[in-house]
């Protein structure tokens, strides 16, 4: 434990002449009485209350050390770790287009997929996993970590709101969100590096097409696997007439043969997950490929650690004024 003002520890000083004081006024404080013998207090029966009857002072000082160590700011110190883990690493890739407000998947598709990516991170601890999100543009939303608190943060934050209030271009980019994905991953030296792609639309912005995505993801020995997300046929949507929520079934329109394509050139595997258990299936398939060693370096974060000292403070005193105002109670 480390202290942020040591220097209040000072104070401690102060306690010398307060002790000082104690001692010598003590016997002034004790009440006398006249008689005519003291035989009968030759040997006077010592009880409980003259042992407790320095309690409050005592009290009085441990309060003090308390305020004083709280004062003075007690703080975990922060320390590194450093082990060994076999991990992969991972690119989420998900499609927040308006289009994944569709409720064929409960609540709605962002969410399902969104749920289901919190599971597959809770259980991966070991892995070095980062969220890419596109829609008519792609951007990173959190870089490849080992916090995945951090991530888990950055995800639970992920929806279609800035594609649909016009802060992010509206469309399925799906070749700009697989490219950005791959920067990410480029560098990396694992044995096994793995993009997963959620969307569910069909390819119709962005500068690179879903081909020559893929033919860059295979380059850098990528493998991405493409997750078609919605039912067949058609879907409820959500729309809003007159601040009432209406449902209007829309066409679902999925290029899964470009979605097969991007993953055979990846050597990687294609879904459809009409349901959100379908959506487990890539996770599984996942934990089959190969793990490779990592260094991970841990830091952990001071925290303030005052209120145990506090409590003991309050609690000191008010022993004190209870003893006092009770069983030591002096009558004049």
């Amino acid at each position: 434990m480390e202290f942020n003002n040591p220097i209040y520890f000072l104070l401690l000083l102060f306690l010398i002449p307060y002790i000082i004081w104690y001692i010598r006024n003590h016997r002034k404080t004790i009440p006398s009485l006249k008689v005519s013998s003291t035989a009968c207090f030759q040997c006077p029966k010592r009880t409980w209350k003259i042992w407790l009857v320095h309690a409050p002072f005592i009290l009085s000082v441990v309060a003090y050390c308390a305020i004083v160590v709280a004062l003075a700011r007690p703080q975990t110190a922060n320390s590194w770790s450093n082990t060994s883990v076999e991990g992969i690493d991972i690119m989420l890739c998900m499609d927040v287009s308006t289009s994944m407000l569709a409720e064929d998947l409960k609540p709605n598709r962002v969410q399902a997929a969104r749920n289901v990516a919190v599971e597959f991170i809770n259980g991966r601890p070991n892995d070095n996993i980062g969220l890419t999100i596109f829609a008519g543009e792609a951007y990173t939303q959190c870089p490849m970590t080992m916090d995945h608190a951090a991530l888990l943060n950055l995800l639970n934050g992920v929806d279609c709101n800035m594609a649909l209030h016009g802060m992010l271009e509206d469309g399925t980019a799906i070749g700009m969100g697989i490219a950005n994905a791959v920067t990410r991953l480029k560098d990396s030296k694992a044995k096994s590096k793995v993009i997963i792609l959620l969307t569910d639309g069909t390819n119709n912005r962005g500068d690179i097409s879903p081909g020559m995505a893929a033919d860059i993801a295979k380059s850098f020995g990528i493998r991405v696997y493409t997750v078609a997300v919605g039912t067949n046929g058609t879907a409820p949507y959500p729309m809003y007439v007159g601040g009432h929520k209406e449902y209007v079934n829309v066409p679902v329109e999925i290029d899964t043969k470009t979605l097969s394509q991007i993953a055979e050139k990846t050597d990687a595997q294609t879904y459809r997950a009409t349901n959100t258990e379908k959506l487990f299936e890539v996770y599984k398939e996942i934990d089959k490929l190969e793990k490779t060693k990592m260094n991970v370096k841990k830091y952990s974060k001071r925290y303030e650690a005052y209120q145990t000292f506090g409590v003991l403070a309050f609690i000191s005193l008010l022993l004190s004024v209870l003893l006092k105002v009770t069983v030591l109670k002096r009558i004049p």
